[in-house]
């Protein structure tokens, strides 16, 4: 099966993650876990801090695939591309962007906390029993939902998803070779009319 690595392409400004949405099935196959007043209190509050904490990308994890053509392949995201991904979401002000199960906007969700671990032994989400690579992009996200937040307490809600434009590596390759052949052909021919 085609395995694909998804790029973001720096010639393209829409190429990046627009959205987080909160799906009953993440296809990077990690669920978060939500915080409430059990993990943390503090001092006389009672209520619920309702944030959500989880992966938001995984690097070189194989993500199962089928396109429209009933195709089945893999993609991944390298460390690389994950970090620039987590990068350019926050740099484009995209924190407040969430859908439910990729089809509707939600109001009242926003991403708060944004990290990508470093070491898997001290990361804030060891303390919570993640076990994720190095590289991972980890978030925590407000939740002043309310039907969102009975459906995590419910357990309809189980991870994040991203919802984004990225590139094939192997077509903006291809593309490249392609441009880079035409603009050799045009240098032969300004040489050609010189001589």
């Amino acid at each position: 099966m085609r395995i694909v690595e998804l790029i973001i392409d720096d010639k393209d400004e829409t190429s990046g993650i627009d959205a987080v949405s909160v799906v009953s099935s993440p296809a990077i196959e990690e669920n978060f876990i939500a915080l409430n007043k059990h993990e943390v209190q503090l001092k006389q509050i009672d209520e619920e801090k309702r944030l959500l904490m989880g992966a938001a990308l995984v690097p070189n994890k194989q993500i199962y695939r089928v396109n429209d053509k009933q195709e089945e392949y893999y993609i991944f995201f390298s460390e690389n591309t994950v970090r620039k991904a987590s990068e350019l979401f926050l740099k484009r002000s995209n924190q407040n962007n969430a859908t439910y199960e990729h089809k509707d906007k939600l109001s009242g969700m926003s991403v708060v906390e944004s990290w990508i671990i470093e070491d898997t032994k001290q990361d804030k989400s060891a303390k919570y029993g993640f076990d994720l690579p190095v590289g991972t992009w980890m978030i925590s996200m407000k939740v002043d939902n309310d039907e969102v937040w009975q459906d995590v307490k419910d357990g309809k809600v189980k991870g994040f998803s991203i919802e984004g434009y990225f590139a094939d590596k192997y077509e903006m390759k291809a593309e490249l070779s392609e441009n880079e052949l035409i603009e050799k052909i045009k240098e032969i021919i300004r040489n050609g009319e010189a001589n």
